[in-house]
């Protein structure tokens, strides 16, 4: 029985988040510095999440970061996420191989 009251929390917070901004902005947003923090939230939430789990993934920091620098090197190259995901993987599972 718990378990149908959680999914329906987690169902009402959902639905609460996805409509409470429509709710409040009914306007153009003017604000270029309310713009602009909008437009990089999705981004630092991203990277809020995913950084700290790189790191404690392997549970090894040389191989993390051996992952995390091929991963930023081939970002910068503007290669596709695919390459850039696989490359990552298979340096940080080579160097766990060897360190």
């Amino acid at each position: 029985m718990s378990v149908w009251i959680y999914i329906a929390v987690m169902a009402l917070v959902t639905y609460l988040i996805r409509v409470i901004p429509f709710a409040l902005f009914r306007k153009k947003i003017k604000s270029r510095l309310l713009q602009s923090f909008l437009y990089y939230v999705p981004y630092a939430v991203l990277s809020a999440m995913t950084i700290p789990a790189i790191f404690y993934s392997t549970g090894n920091m040389t191989t993390a970061l051996v992952g995390t620098a091929v991963a930023l090197a081939l970002a910068y190259f503007d290669l596709p996420l695919i390459v850039v995901a696989l490359a990552a993987s298979a340096s940080a599972f080579l160097c766990g191989l060897f360190v």
